[in-house]
């Protein structure tokens, strides 16, 4: 397999997969590596290892390598491939035709760009209304895909794949009204959560200053308890939705009986310190229905604190990643397992 992440963190998904899953990386490049696959492995998405993964974004299932020199030997070799490759199936609505590749290499985007449409130029003279179908979008969820994966790993070199594992992280929009950086991560957690806050719902957001999560919840018409001692501000200042409470988020806790429907959490705090005194506490009273929280391992080994949080995942029903968004933290999201009474 060939499993992407964010450039800068390749060691640390190696060390995922090497110490974690006791599986050997062959490669590696800014923000890719690739996964030998264990002798007598299927080629089949490797359902046991893919979803549990925190630092992999997008995983190829046994990707074929291809070399050229030219922007018409690669579209033909990867064109060719699609074709034999497509032998038996039907194509009736849009697929994914996703092209990558590390951004550190300057000049590769315009590189891709060309391989991209001289391979949809190609694919139009043999199957014109499957290429009208192609997207150059991943789904918006989790899970197994099928369609075309294409990723430069050099201007000369590719990595091509019909299957592939998302992961959930991307790259999301933003919003001039955002208080802070802080929105994208929220607003990418949905994404691998599978839903977000909705009209009506009740959010608690611990330690929400300067407002980001608060107002990512506010806008979607849901109800906030935006928890911090400092000042809120952009959009989340004297929005109505938002009721702004100057109390410690760790002894802050909800009306008896009165559970909220989400917890956020993003505290610059020990990780430790914000799992044993607040996600614990809130998952084990059913304070809360889902949650979004990010743990902060710019202090702590984070293969480390990866193995400690897959120990208590049975029971919590969380699940941990690594976001396009997030820095030195793992984003925390899940269901809780046994929700309070309204």
């Amino acid at each position: 397999m060939l499993l992407t992440c964010q450039a800068g963190f390749e060691a640390l998904l190696a060390r995922e997969l090497t110490e974690l899953h006791g599986r050997t990386v062959t490669e590696n490049g800014p923000g890719w590596i690739r996964l030998a696959e264990p002798a007598g492995a299927p080629t089949a998405i490797d359902a046991p290892l893919l979803p549990s993964l925190a630092f992999a974004h997008l995983s190829l299932v046994s990707p074929v390598e291809f070399r050229g020199e030219s922007v018409n030997a690669l579209a033909s070799q990867i064109s060719g491939h699609f074709l034999e490759t497509l032998r038996g199936e039907r194509i009736e609505a849009a697929w994914p035709s996703v092209w990558f590749g590390p951004h550190e290499l300057v000049g590769l985007g315009r590189r891709i760009s060309a391989v991209e449409s001289t391979f949809i130029e190609q694919l139009k003279k043999r199957l014109a209304r499957v290429a009208k179908l192609a997207s150059p979008d991943l789904p918006r969820r989790v899970g197994p895909v099928r369609g075309l994966f294409v990723h430069f790993v050099d201007f000369g070199r590719v990595f091509v794949a019909r299957a592939a594992y998302v992961h959930g992280p991307r790259r999301m929009a933003d919003d001039p009204l955002a208080p802070s950086r802080s929105y994208l991560k929220v607003e990418e957690a949905y994404v691998v959560l599978g839903r977000e806050p909705t009209t009506g719902e009740s959010v608690c957001d611990l330690g929400a200053a300067p407002g980001g999560w608060s107002y990512s919840a506010a806008k979607r018409g849901a109800r906030v308890v935006a928890v911090d001692n400092g000042p809120l501000k952009g959009g989340a200042l004297d929005h109505p939705l938002i009721e702004h409470r100057r109390e410690d988020a760790f002894h802050f806790a909800p009306p008896a009986g009165q559970p909220f429907d989400w917890l956020f959490c993003d505290l610059v705090e020990d990780p430790h310190h914000v799992r044993q005194n607040i996600l614990q506490p809130w998952l084990a009273r059913g304070w809360c229905r889902q949650f979004v929280v990010n743990l902060k391992f710019g202090r702590v080994d984070p293969i480390g604190l990866l193995r400690e949080l897959r120990a208590a995942q049975a029971d919590t029903g969380l699940r941990i990643h690594h976001l396009y968004h997030d820095r030195e933290e793992f984003t925390l999201v899940g269901q809780a397992p046994a929700p309070g009474p309204r």
